[in-house]
């Protein structure tokens, strides 16, 4: 019943709804549309007082039906909210009522029709949770007409009022379908922060089903569009290589081999740390990559610790980079470009770091091909991010790049060393004794 009780049922009217079917349906082609109705709503009174599911559903879908048939789509809509409010109306033949009224919004005469049946819909569907569904599909396609009609901010909110990860009832399939559309929407308005908040209700472990690829696909490819929002360069780099390991991505050369270099490309601007160098060598160590020779290169110049020359990376991989979208001649394209730059900046900033312990600052300036302040300006960044250990001696120019050790570490390392030594000592005169001992052997014999 409507109120959550179940109640049994008293009397199967199963015999006077098959009765009373073929007589309206007669009624309705005299033009007595009214006088069918009339005949049903006594028939349902009675089969709803008696807690007859079935033969309620019947009449109620009876009802929708006729009104449908005679094309009179205003007293469909009175009738459908008329039967749901009904007292003790059963929750089946309400949900079966919405159903085929749901089935009919493909057939509107007109769209201000079909919106006002979507209307009716949503209005009877509110706060019932046995029609929640139902009411969510409902909702979805009122959301597609706001978005046909360039209305994407009332589109978004329409579908954002709906929490179908609550919904039990839903498929675990069309529940992860809706919140991709609520994701979109979010993205078309340009609500990024909405759009983080609604990825998180996604269980990426759904995806790693061979039937959910297609919805792991949009997912990623909606994550990236958000990702480059916020310049977020190692997270597309990880969803990128989702795609990339997807099975249907892996069957198609071209397919695979985009989603490769887009990989490649957005680890290499990715900022300098232990996650960013650990996913750089995994991908340099993908068998798949010396297929593309370029990208290859380009990757072994950032995983080898040699210094690049930027007039040199420009000329071998400029014109083949700057014809991908991530370095278009867009605005975007050119500050990936430049961020690009930077990071082949601060690769040889560490190189020097690892094989200098003090360099003048003219030297430095040469090995990375920048002038006084820029090159002052990098060391700086690296220094605070605390990537590499420097201090500058601006009167002197010369930039020191050793760790000062307190007492303790200096004793520390001696200490080290000192046990190295007298261990190497100990198994040099072990190997002596032994050679003397064969070679006195030998002289026995």
């Amino acid at each position: 019943m409507s109120d959550g009780k179940l109640e049994k049922m008293e009397k199967d009217y199963s015999p006077q709804v098959d009765a009373l079917l073929p007589e309206t349906d007669a009624l309705l082609k005299q033009g007595k549309l009214q006088e069918a109705l009339d005949k049903l709503m006594v028939l349902e009174k009675q089969a709803r007082n008696a807690a007859d599911p079935d033969s309620t559903s019947r009449i109620l879908v009876q009802v929708v039906k006729l009104c449908r048939e005679s094309q009179d789509w205003k007293l469909l809509n009175e009738e459908i909210v008329l039967l749901s409010k009904k007292h003790g109306q059963l929750k089946v033949a309400t949900t079966k009522m919405i159903q085929e009224a749901f089935s009919y919004l493909d057939n509107t005469p007109n769209m201000e029709v079909k919106l006002e049946l979507i209307d009716t819909l949503r209005t009877v569907t509110e706060g019932k949770i046995y029609v929640e569904v139902e009411r969510a599909r409902v909702t979805r396609l009122l959301a597609q007409i706001r978005e046909e009609e360039g209305k994407i901010n009332e589109a978004a909110d329409i579908l954002q009022e709906l929490q179908v990860e609550t919904f039990g009832s839903m498929d675990k399939r069309e529940k992860t379908d809706f919140i991709l559309e609520q994701m979109r929407l979010c993205l078309a308005k340009h609500d990024y922060v909405r759009t983080q908040i609604i990825s998180k209700k996604i269980n990426t472990r759904f995806f790693q089903e061979k039937e959910n690829e297609d919805l792991k696909l949009r997912f990623y490819d909606l994550m990236i569009k958000h990702a480059l929002h916020e310049e977020q360069y190692l997270n597309v780099h990880k969803f990128y290589k989702q795609i990339y390991d997807s099975e249907s991505i892996q069957q198609e050369e071209t397919k695979w081999k985009e989603a490769l270099q887009n990989a490649v490309l957005f680890i290499v601007l990715s900022p300098y740390d232990n996650e960013q160098s650990d996913l750089l060598h995994r991908i340099y160590e993908d068998p798949k990559l010396a297929e593309i020779p370029l990208y290859n290169e380009l990757t072994k110049c950032f995983v080898t610790t040699e210094l690049m020359r930027w007039p040199k990376i420009e000329e071998v991989y400029g014109q083949e980079l700057q014809q991908t979208f991530v370095f278009s001649k867009s605005s975007e394209g050119e500050k990936r470009w430049k961020e690009l730059h930077n990071r082949v900046i601060e690769h040889n900033i560490r190189v020097v770091a690892k094989y200098y312990t003090r360099v003048t600052t003219k030297r430095l300036m040469q090995l990375l091909d920048l002038n006084e302040r820029d090159t002052e300006e990098f060391l700086s960044k690296l220094v605070v991010s605390k990537t590499i250990y420097a201090r500058v001696d601006r009167p002197a120019g010369i930039v020191s790049f050793q760790v000062k050790k307190d007492a303790n570490q200096v004793l520390n390392d001696w200490s080290s060393d000192i046990n190295s030594l007298l261990n190497l000592v100990e198994k040099t005169c072990h190997l002596i004794s032994k050679e003397e001992m064969v070679h006195s052997i030998a002289k026995v014999m």
